[in-house]
């Protein structure tokens, strides 16, 4: 089931005639999420009404308010191809002409560009800002500290359930609902941080802002996370293609680790990362002031938000 949350409560998607359709007394999305078969059947019953009253889409603005926010990271590839592309735009020459030379030599990724063995023992994840959202059609600011903006397409999910020590099926057990998320980066930042900064590279150039999309499917209508897809396309036209397959670690174990000693609760929103081959830094490719650029997963929907040129830092939350 596809859901949205506009002024006047929850909508759902009738599947049958793509209307949207008002879920009567539902309003809070992750609540819903929550309650789990008997909210679907009720918002099923109120799609199959004779006479259901028909809502507005467009009405639509961020789907919840997150609790917090982890992000993962989960694809090799996507690992060494952003580092090998961090070092050839961010680092001095000389490093770039090390690695391009030695992968030109031996046919293989340099052994740096690898992630350390913690990313294949254990899920790895840093702990993003929430507070700092946009929704779909907010204008996005080209933030002042860096030179090198960029996109990056995520799988993510919400937690509807409390977890805590959980084990993986419990974990899984716990996803609510899936959605697109655009985690903006800082690439030049980045770089400085993975060199210089004690706390790593996902610091100052990835808590200034994320994109969520409106919508939300509920868990029942992705039984295979690692079977979805995806693109990004910048001013209309495509830029990439991406999947989610091949993941390093399962939902549930990225859960159950997650939980280790503290809990998690409903609201709590998880990014699986960056689907492999989708963000400008893979691609070398750079985004500017004035381009729209829109994230697109299959069987969910997308977030577009346009870098408007006179735009300013905003979160999509009322005060």
């Amino acid at each position: 089931m596809k859901l949205r949350t506009t002024p006047d409560g929850l909508i759902a998607q009738d599947p049958r005639s793509n209307a949207w359709v008002r879920l009567p007394g539902e309003e809070d999305l992750v609540a819903f999420l929550a309650e789990g078969e008997p909210a679907r059947e009720r918002a099923s019953a109120a799609l199959a009404a004779a006479g259901a009253a028909e809502a507005d889409p467009s009405a639509a603005g961020l789907p919840f308010r997150p609790r917090s926010m982890r992000a993962f990271m989960l694809w090799e590839s996507h690992a060494i191809g952003s580092s090998r592309m961090l070092v050839k735009n961010f680092f001095p020459a000389p490093a770039w002409k090390a690695v391009s030379a030695f992968e030109r030599v031996t046919g293989r990724p340099f052994p740096k560009l690898k992630p350390t063995q913690g990313f294949y023992d254990h899920p790895t994840f840093y702990m993003g800002n929430h507070t700092m959202l946009l929704a779909d059609g907010q204008s996005m600011w080209w933030p002042s500290h860096t030179r090198a903006l960029d996109f990056e397409l995520e799988l993510a999910f919400v937690i509807a359930k409390p977890l805590a020590d959980a084990t993986p099926e419990e974990a899984r057990a716990a996803v609510g609902g899936w959605f697109v998320l655009n985690d903006w980066s800082a690439r030049d930042v980045q770089a400085e941080d993975a060199r210089h900064n004690i706390f790593g590279p996902v610091v100052k150039s990835k808590t200034f802002a994320n994109s969520i999309g409106c919508d939300v499917i509920t868990a029942d209508e992705l039984p295979d996370w690692q079977a979805a897809t995806g693109r990004v396309r910048v001013d209309g036209e495509l830029w990439c293609e991406g999947g989610t397959a091949g993941a390093q670690h399962d939902i549930g174990e990225m859960l159950a680790y997650a939980s280790k000693g503290e809990q998690l609760m409903p609201g709590d929103i998880v990014s699986t990362g960056t689907m492999p081959g989708c963000c400008g830094l893979e691609l070398d490719r750079w985004i500017e002031p004035g381009q729209t650029v829109e994230l697109e997963v299959d069987r969910i929907g997308t977030v577009t938000n346009r870098i408007g040129i006179d735009a300013v830092p905003a979160t999509a939350f009322a005060a």
